[in-house]
């Protein structure tokens, strides 16, 4: 077992980068070939997909075991600060966001979704961006309330006051509906 190997328990809640919140369910083991690979099989709570994912790449992946209360905080304060964005030309800002996204940090994805409403208050989002802002939206609510065991519902109302102090709006889901 390398040193790198995260160590992951069957029932611990885990955020998949990209995917988003799940549940290890079970921890396996499979041969390819000569080799026995363990894995853990997450459930994916948003999209029911089940994932296997080697234990060996979680790391590498990205996968976390779902943020803490110091961090909640820690979002919570970095969204309710008024900063100045940065504009830029689209396609950089776009490709910049996406990497963000990538980590799987939440607090990226937080900044994501701050700049992204702060850039929607002054102007309309492309398409690809509001898709952006609508999957920020979705992964910080989703582990928000699974780190704090509530309802989404009380997620979005904490958000919401925390984007209100620095003047910005948190978009309802309802304004992602096509």
């Amino acid at each position: 077992m390398s040193g790198s190997e995260l160590n992951f328990h069957i029932g611990d809640k885990v955020v998949y980068p990209n995917h988003g919140v799940g549940v290890i369910e079970q921890i396996g083991s499979r041969s390819i070939g000569t080799t026995v690979e363990r894995f853990y099989l997450l459930h994916i709570k948003a999209s029911s997909l089940k994932v296997m994912v080697p234990c060996h790449n979680a790391g590498s992946v990205g996968m976390r075991r779902v943020v803490r209360n110091g961090e909640i905080q820690k979002v919570l304060d970095y969204l309710s600060v008024t900063e100045n964005g940065s504009n830029g030309d689209w396609k950089d800002r776009f490709k910049e966001n996406s990497d963000r996204m990538r980590t799987g940090s939440l607090l990226e994805v937080a900044g994501v979704l701050k700049s992204l409403i702060a850039l929607h208050q002054a102007k309309p989002l492309s398409f690809r961006e509001k898709k952006m802002l609508e999957r920020a939206r979705y992964l910080l609510v989703s582990e928000l309330a699974m780190a704090r065991n509530c309802e989404e519902a009380k997620v979005e109302e904490l958000l919401s006051l925390a984007l209100s102090k620095c003047k910005l709006r948190f978009p309802e889901a309802s304004e992602f509906q096509a």
